[in-house]
């Protein structure tokens, strides 16, 4: 039996966050028990109050004092684990805790030791599921990947991400926004990790519904694969 440490950063998601935790402990994976640790990434909302309930329920809960930035709640929240398993899970509903079976199959079956949910071909579904703008950035951040890292990604920026915590035991990650996507799929290549990614469905929301990445973002997410290969 294998432990997945489950990572939830959170930011002002008092709306989404209640839902987002039931699904995450009504999910199931053969052959793995589950570790739920959710931070709370300094939110002025209800979110703190949410997750001090969830307590109760063996949820770990860590504070933030202030804003840190997603990445900041990350890194906290793979110091925080014990599992041999990582996955991180947005607290937006974006994505789906019932995909982990699919998401995790290669990781339980010793094929792979980092997997990544590919968005792509549900997007291209449905394009009403992502500013067509986030999209054009996506592909060309994990065009930009696939060139300097020399390994094909089809979505860098994903936010489903699963690895063996020896994938990460000992890496340095100093992303405190989203750049820490880039960052930690760069340190994962640099690493000699293959990435496998498998295909997920994905819901995006809007900027009305809490939505918080921008074009800046994407500036600096490019300017973080760079520094990574050539730099860090």
């Amino acid at each position: 039996m294998e432990k997945l440490s489950i990572i939830i950063p959170a930011y002002n998601e008092e709306k989404s966050l209640g839902a987002v935790l039931r699904k995450v402990m009504a999910a199931r994976v053969p052959g793995v028990v589950k570790e739920i640790i959710a931070v709370n990434d300094g939110s002025s909302d209800g979110t703190g109050d949410i997750l001090n309930a969830w307590k109760k329920k063996g949820v770990k809960v860590v504070h933030h004092p202030e804003n840190r930035g997603k990445g900041a709640a990350v890194r906290t929240g793979i110091g925080k684990a014990t599992g041999s398993l990582i996955i991180i899970q947005d607290a937006d509903m974006e994505y789906d805790p019932q995909e982990y079976p699919a998401v995790l199959a290669p990781l339980l079956e010793k094929k792979a030791k980092v997997v990544y949910g590919s968005r792509i071909e549900a997007i291209q579904r449905n394009l009403k599921d992502m500013y067509l703008l986030h999209y054009i950035g996506n592909v060309v951040l994990s065009l930009a990947t696939s060139i300097l890292y020399g390994r094909r990604i089809t979505d860098m920026e994903t936010g489903y991400k699963a690895f063996r915590k020896e994938v990460v035991r000992g890496m340095m990650l100093h992303s405190r926004g989203f750049d820490i996507e880039p960052e930690i799929t760069a340190k994962i290549l640099k690493r000699g990790y293959r990435i496998l990614e498998v295909p997920i469905n994905f819901r995006g929301r809007t900027f009305d519904e809490g939505k918080k990445i921008t074009w800046r973002d994407g500036i600096i997410a490019l300017w973080t694969l760079v520094k990574c290969r050539f730099v860090d």
